[in-house]
């Protein structure tokens, strides 16, 4: 084989590697910018998604504002702040009703479903085994799906025969 020919044939394999190089900084490019465009599609869609519920938020943080202010100013009296913050609850209560969230409901007996027994109290009556004595943290499903359970102080009984 000639050098003139080794020549031509070495420079036509750097073109063909330059034109690779050049389609692959394409590509990449392409791929960058898909990239970007798919991460600002997805914030949008997750803005869009958790708007409604941020929206209620700052409606509940105007009424948690409302509720200070009239605090600070000393303008209520008990039973106006009791009936207030009991509209505090009922207001934030409508904001979880409105995602099907709601609070489980109440029974007296404990059920390892829906309960935890954060505290067990001892009796003597057979009556009052795993019967709930307080509920210090109400339970929430969505859509009949337990989100946390209730937590709960149970009795047991103790035979101290």
């Amino acid at each position: 084989m000639s050098d003139d020919r080794i020549a031509t044939e070495i420079q036509d394999i750097r073109k063909i590697l330059a034109e690779r190089i050049s389609n692959d900084q394409i590509r990449e490019k392409a791929f960058e910018t898909l990239y970007e465009e798919l991460k600002q599609y997805k914030d949008d869609f997750l803005l869009q998604a958790e708007k409604p519920l941020l929206l209620d938020l700052l409606l509940f943080y105007d009424s948690l504002n409302w509720f200070q202010e009239g605090l600070v100013k000393g303008e209520m009296s008990q039973d106006v702040i009791a009936d207030s913050f009991q509209y505090l609850i009922d207001e934030y209560l409508e904001l979880l009703y409105r995602r099907d969230v709601g609070p489980i409901d109440s029974t007296d007996t404990f059920d390892r479903k829906t309960h935890k027994a954060v505290k067990v109290e001892e009796t003597d009556d057979p009556e009052r085994d795993y019967k709930i004595t307080q509920v210090l943290k109400r339970g929430f499903a969505r859509a009949d799906r337990l989100l946390r359970p209730e937590e709960v102080v149970i009795s047991r009984y103790q035979n101290k025969k």
